[in-house]
């Protein structure tokens, strides 16, 4: 799907503010609502926006920690990449997981109650052999910028 500079201004607008009013999107973009409207429905369809969501602090809700893990495995065949790959999916507390090249494996974002809970997750992992041969871990102290990623037009 070939994206033209209105919907990179829309992608734009709708991950900045994703409770835009349909009107309110026509007029930043300068078009009319409707022609704007099946824009958005197109996009949607094509799987380019996966839905809206809200962000929520959650740290205001519960006390947690956000925890790096870097993971390198044992073994480096598709077999025990779905198994690990598969043990993220089905896991809760990680919230993101990278395959990654350049030294490590995967690269995960765990957010658990405290560090005790993130622990004994990494211990039941370890006890259930999902072929981990090591993990480092990296405790986040404080979030200083989280944004979506930028959408430049294309120039060509």
């Amino acid at each position: 799907m070939r994206l033209d500079n209105y919907d990179l201004k829309i992608l734009r607008i709708l991950q900045q503010n994703g409770r835009i009013t349909k009107s309110g999107l026509a007029e930043a973009i300068n078009l009319s609502v409707t022609p704007c409207w099946e824009r958005v429905k197109r996009l949607e369809d094509s799987g380019i926006i996966l839905g809206y969501s809200a962000r929520i602090n959650t740290e205001i809700l519960f006390k947690q920690s956000t925890v790096l893990v870097e993971i390198s495995l044992k073994k480096h065949n598709l077999e025990a990449f779905k198994r690990f790959e598969s043990t993220m999916q089905e896991c809760p507390l990680v919230t993101e997981c990278y395959a990654t090249g350049g030294g490590i494996d995967y690269l995960l974002k765990v957010v658990a109650m405290d560090i005790d809970q993130y622990q004994r997750l990494i211990d039941e992992w370890l006890q259930a052999d999902i072929g981990i041969e090591r993990y480092f871990t990296l405790i986040v102290t404080k979030m200083i910028k989280h944004a979506p990623p930028q959408l430049e037009p294309d120039d060509s």
